[in-house]
């Protein structure tokens, strides 16, 4: 029977100390396999079916987001999603944003012009919702610096306004137990912790389709997609997949395999794995003299004052960011012990 360390260790094989999953994760080999079996079946003229692989992902996101397969959108950007969340505030609404956080989550609302996007701090987000605001976009976790914020009280607090939340799970989807379905808008990349490859986006929406108007739809939004090839499109899908944008196909082949092995492999298994390596990683770093940013339960830790580091250390093969100044590292799946000590042993020097 193989166990989490097996299973891991057969489909990742990093050729250096990698701890830079907050900026791309690292792939599978069945990942791996599978773009190259679809690209090469497309060169042979004899591709696959990539629109089953599209429809798989979406399933598994599902699963692994607790909503009905329904309420997912496919899509390749977090900016356009959030753009398109943004077309359907009307004019004037209040949108409740954190500050610092990642602007593919809260520019598309400052370019509209005419809402009133306001920031506070994260840990002040609940607190801030008041009458009148109509949308809370904050990301489950920071990419910064990892804090995470506290979903259920900015839900609680949306209710009790009735405000609509947008949460953008790029940074937790693949560690985190999030039910999407508590939320009326979740994006996520799956190219970071959910390890597939990059041009792979979802999008959930509640039950009532969160009153948008699909603006960019185009024929794999129709309920019918292959019918809907020429003219407009007559009827729109009556799920979110009238929010799909047409998929990369080669990403969506491999994230298939991905998700897969995210699912056996269970999140629960992954987020205690996880968050072993950061809480090591945060102790080795107190006993060097060093206070990382506070973020408990996350897997991605932040030093003030260490980002200059990062090229000494990517120099000696340990690969992790410099984030405005602070050095970030990012502890997932294919992460051991040892991979924390070489940082620190590195950091000592």
């Amino acid at each position: 029977m193989e166990t989490f360390e097996s299973l891991v260790r057969a489909e990742f094989a990093p050729k250096n100390t990698y701890l830079n999953t907050a900026s791309t994760g690292l792939l599978p080999a069945r990942t791996v396999d599978a773009m190259r079996i679809a690209v090469q079946a497309a060169a042979a003229g004899q591709p696959t079916d990539m629109f089953a692989d599209v429809e798989a992902d979406r399933a598994s996101f599902a699963r692994l987001t607790h909503v009905p397969v329904d309420r997912v959108a496919a899509g390749a950007s977090v900016a356009v999603y959030s753009g398109l969340i943004a077309s359907g505030l009307p004019q004037g609404a209040e949108v409740l944003t954190a500050e610092g956080d990642f602007s593919s989550v809260v520019n598309p609302f400052h370019v509209r012009g005419d809402l009133k996007v306001r920031t506070v701090p994260l840990e002040r987000i609940a607190e801030s919702v008041r009458p009148g605001t109509a949308l809370v976009a904050v990301s489950a976790a920071q990419s910064a610096d990892g804090r995470i914020a506290d979903l259920p009280a900015i839900r609680s607090a949306a209710h009790e306004y009735g405000a609509r939340t947008y949460i953008d799970a790029s940074q937790a989807a693949g560690w985190l137990d999030l039910d999407a379905g508590a939320y009326d808008y979740v994006a996520s990349v799956a190219f970071k912790w959910l390890f597939c490859p990059r041009g792979v986006v979802f999008l959930t929406v509640p039950e009532d389709l969160g009153g948008i108007t699909p603006l960019f739809a185009g024929w794999v939004a129709g309920e019918r997609p292959w019918d809907a090839c020429y003219g407009p499109v007559e009827e729109l899908a009556r799920s979110a997949r009238r929010f799909d944008e047409s998929p990369a196909l080669f990403s969506y082949a491999g994230a298939r395999r991905s998700l897969a092995l995210l699912e056996e492999l269970g999140l629960d298994a992954v987020r205690k794995h996880d968050l072993a390596l950061a809480d090591r990683f945060r102790n080795g770093l107190l006993s060097l003299g060093h206070d990382p940013v506070p973020s408990p339960g996350s897997p991605i830790v932040s030093v003030p004052g260490l980002g200059h580091r990062q090229p000494g250390l990517s120099r000696a093969g340990v690969e992790v960011s410099d984030r405005a100044g602070n050095l970030r590292a990012a502890f997932h799946l294919y992460n051991t012990p040892e991979d924390v000590d070489r940082l620190l042993d590195v950091l000592s020097t």
